[in-house]
C-alpha cells in the first residue's frame, strides 16, 4: 500500500491509498499513525463509482470525521497529478467536492455551501448562530463570548478577537471543543480581522488540537466574518503554516478554498 505524507498550508496528513485493498485500522492504530507520522489527520483514498475517489478521514485521536478542507486539497493534488486532469471529484461523508488546479501551483477545492441552521451545526438547542451563548472566563466578565457558528461539513465556532496571540489557545480550546452547547464537539477558531480582505486565524481542531492550519476553519472564519459585515466575501486567511484564499461566491453560495500543497514523502509498505 502506498502512503503519502503531505501538508496543506502546514496542516499535516498521512494519506493511505486504499483503492486496491482495505484500510480498516483500529482507533489505537490510528492514534499510533498520527503520533509516528506527526499527522493532524489520517486519510484513506478509496474507490467510488460516483467520483474519482472516496475520501475517508480520521482525526489524530482516531475519531472519524466528515470533512477536512486542506486534506481534500492534498488528495485532489494527488489525483490531479495522477490523472493529468484539470479537475477531479472527491466524495466525502459530507459532500461531493470538486478539486482543481489554480494559478501559482496552488490547488482549489469547492467546499459547497455553508450550513447555518442551528440543527446543522449541530447545537444542543435552538440559538442565533451569529452568536451562541458560550462564555469563557468569569461569569460576570467573560473574556471570550458569543462565538459565531457554522458548519462546513464539520462544526465550527469562531471567536473574533483583537489579537490571536493574546490567548492561551491550548487551554481555552478544550473548554469550547466539548462545551454542552456542541453535542458532537466543535472546532474552535480565533479570528483577528486585519482589514476587509485579510484575517489572521488560529484553530483548535476537534480531535487534533492546535494545528498549523485548518481549511474548513478558514472557510468558517471567512463566512462568519462576511456574514457579520467585518470583511468582504473574499479574503486572505493567514494561518500559522501558510496562507489560504477563501472566496464565498455570492452567485453560487459555494465556498472556494485555494492554497498550497506539499508532498513531503512517499512510502510503499
Amino acid at each position: 500500500m502506498r502512503i503519502w505524507k503531505m501538508n496543506g498550508a502546514g496542516n499535516a496528513f498521512a494519506v493511505f491509498d486504499a483503492r486496491n485493498g482495505p484500510f480498516k485500522p483500529s482507533k489505537e492504530q490510528l492514534q499510533d499513525i498520527a503520533r509516528t507520522m506527526q499527522a493532524d489527520q489520517i486519510m484513506a483514498i478509496e474507490r467510488d463509482l460516483r467520483a474519482d475517489a472516496f475520501l475517508r478521514i480520521w482525526n489524530a485521536d482516531g475519531g472519524e470525521v466528515k470533512a477536512c478542507g486542506n486534506g481534500t486539497r492534498a488528495v485532489a493534488h494527488l489525483l490531479l497529478e495522477e490523472s493529468g486532469k484539470d479537475s477531479v471529484r472527491i466524495q466525502t461523508e459530507a459532500d461531493m467536492l470538486k478539486g482543481s488546479r489554480a494559478d501559482g501551483n496552488l490547488v482549489s477545492v469547492d467546499m459547497g455551501s455553508p450550513l447555518m441552521g442551528w440543527e446543522d451545526i449541530p447545537l444542543s438547542e435552538k440559538m442565533d448562530v451569529r452568536g451562541v451563548d458560550v462564555k469563557i472566563g468569569p461569569m460576570d466578565d467573560p473574556y471570550l463570548y458569543k462565538p459565531a457558528v457554522v458548519s462546513m461539513g464539520n462544526p465550527h465556532a469562531v471567536f473574533f478577537v483583537d489579537d490571536v496571540d493574546a490567548y492561551d489557545i491550548p487551554a481555552i480550546g478544550p473548554l469550547v471543543e466539548w462545551h454542552p452547547t456542541f453535542p458532537e464537539g466543535v472546532n474552535v477558531g480565533f479570528a483577528q480581522v486585519i482589514d476587509r480582505q485579510t484575517i489572521r486565524l488560529r484553530v483548535w481542531e476537534r480531535g487534533a488540537g492546535l494545528t498549523k492550519a485548518c481549511g474548513t476553519g478558514a472557510c468558517a472564519a471567512l463566512v462568519c466574518a462576511a456574514r457579520a459585515g467585518k470583511t468582504d466575501r473574499k479574503a486572505r486567511l493567514i494561518l500559522d503554516g501558510g496562507d489560504l484564499i477563501i472566496h464565498w461566491d455570492e452567485t453560487t453560495d459555494h465556498v472556494i478554498m485555494t492554497g498550497p500543497v506539499e508532498l513531503e514523502q512517499t512510502m510503499d509498505v
